[in-house]
């Protein structure tokens, strides 16, 4: 969170099944009917429309409600077309309803009506393996792609990335027989971490902790969330891969903040909604926010690892830093927990900053969702100046909030200073002309002591929900 350029091996994303297959189902008379459906026709569904002018169609019995499917008699449209019935019993192609796509916002991703587990053409005869194709999840943008696809269909990371056969997505011999080094590597790291004072003054830290993955779903849906530990993992393994962590750079240990330090931002009534929790298998704040029995610990770490770092690079241990967490924080207001964060990080590392002597914190959103909850701890408070890019809509896109007209309040109007995109496909050189003509400047005249990057990487070409083109 503090400081780290963008990168498209860290974006997170979560893409519908596009890929060109065929099935074959047998009818109730035994024809075997061929079907082909189109490239990019559903949503990840397992439904693919087919177009023919003769068709045979699938209904269900509604006779004493038995539910049984029948098969109607070929619907003939003119002479022209007529279907030697004869000749070519084999031949007849079977039409299926393609469910619609609609425009998914983040809040609706998954709800029902986005499962694809239901299916409304099963038949009997089926193999299994003809009803579920094998797939593959990317490692780096955690695309779903069919199993003979070898690229990823929207960030090109082949199939078996070399992240797999490192760090945490190797498989526990590979980790064992393999990592034995790297894993010494991370814990030598962490006894010399900042603590200690010594020759890293100018080294970039990076803050990580293993239980943070512990946060997950545990309802199991077919589409995972974008929210996950893979998100974690692939950074780490990437960051392995490249060997920049931790041979290049300071670890910072994890640790849970306090509830003192956590009272600075959010009143106790929000602390103690968290913690309950934590004796909860499974449960959601909002239909997309969701929290087991160790997000209340992960939301701890997160946000004691960045006011940790914060401090590190205040006191001088760090040039910069970097801060590998979960569950994100820029949507949690004062006392609203939603969209996948439960407690404001980049909230809790300003106010470490300040305690550490920092006069005056700049905050830079990039994510491509307003930061609503970061906005709303510091709209009346002239020491932190809040400004983030994001796509808006004029307020129909999530959340909804970030005008160019919110500008702070009580007195500390012109603190927050929001960006706003019109519609989805801004890229590189929108965000270079917004950075160049208001961010720089703004933040060269406010000349803040330290600087947090609240940096959401779904503005990152390929992601379905921001729809950009960084």
């Amino acid at each position: 969170m503090i400081t780290s350029p963008l990168r498209d091996d860290m974006k997170t994303e979560v893409c519908s099944l596009n890929s060109e297959m065929s099935q074959t189902t047998h009818l109730k008379s035994g024809e075997d009917v061929h079907i082909s459906p189109k490239q990019n026709a559903s949503y990840s569904n397992g439904s693919h429309p087919i177009s023919a002018p003769n068709r045979i169609e699938a209904v269900l019995c509604y006779e004493n409600n038995c539910g049984t499917q029948k098969y109607l008699e070929p619907v003939i449209s003119d002479a022209a077309n007529d279907v030697n019935m004869e000749a070519e019993p084999n031949t007849l192609p079977v039409t299926k309803k393609m469910r619609q796509q609609k425009e998914i916002t983040f809040q609706d991703i998954y709800r029902e009506e986005y499962d694809d587990d239901d299916d409304d053409f099963e038949d009997s005869d089926w193999e299994p393996s003809q009803e579920e194709p094998k797939k593959w999840f990317c490692t780096n943008c955690t695309m779903v792609n069919l199993d003979d696809v070898l690229h990823c269909d929207i960030c090109g990371e082949y199939k078996d990335s070399e992240i797999l056969s490192l760090g945490f997505f190797a498989s526990d011999v590979a980790r064992e027989a393999d990592h034995a080094e790297f894993k010494s590597e991370v814990r030598d790291g962490y006894k010399g971490s900042y603590t200690c004072k010594s020759e890293v003054d100018n080294r970039t830290a990076v803050g990580y902790d293993e239980r943070m993955l512990l946060h997950s779903e545990v309802e199991m849906k077919s589409q995972p969330h974008p929210e996950r530990p893979d998100r974690l993992r692939a950074i780490m393994a990437s960051l392995s891969v490249a060997g920049i962590f931790p041979g290049r750079c300071t670890p910072i240990s994890g640790r849970e903040i306090t509830k003192e330090e956590l009272e600075m931002v959010h009143p106790m009534e929000h602390i103690e909604a968290v913690e309950l929790t934590s004796s909860m298998v499974s449960s959601y704040f909002t239909s997309d926010t969701y929290a087991n029995e160790h997000s209340a610990c992960a939301a701890r770490l997160a946000a004691g690892l960045c006011a940790d770092l914060t401090t590190a690079i205040m006191e001088g241990h760090a040039k910069n830093g970097f801060a590998l967490v979960r569950p994100p924080g820029h949507h949690a207001g004062v006392k609203q927990v939603m969209g996948f964060c439960l407690h404001n990080n980049a909230a809790v590392a300003a106010l470490a900053a300040q305690r550490a002597n920092a006069k005056k914190v700049l905050i830079v959103d990039w994510d491509v969702h307003h930061g609503n909850g970061t906005q709303e701890i510091f709209e009346a408070n002239k020491s932190v100046l809040y400004i983030s890019l994001h796509r808006h809509e004029g307020g129909r896109f999530y959340p909804g909030t970030g005008s160019a007209d919110e500008v702070g309040r009580l007195g500390a109007e012109g603190y927050c200073v929001n960006i706003p995109w019109k519609c989805g496909g801004v890229g590189d050189s929108d965000y270079l002309f917004a950075f160049q003509q208001i961010v720089l400047p703004i933040a060269s005249e406010f000349a803040p002591d330290l600087t947090i990057i609240s940096a959401g990487f779904d503005a990152a070409r390929g992601d379905p929900l921001g729809c950009c083109d960084v």
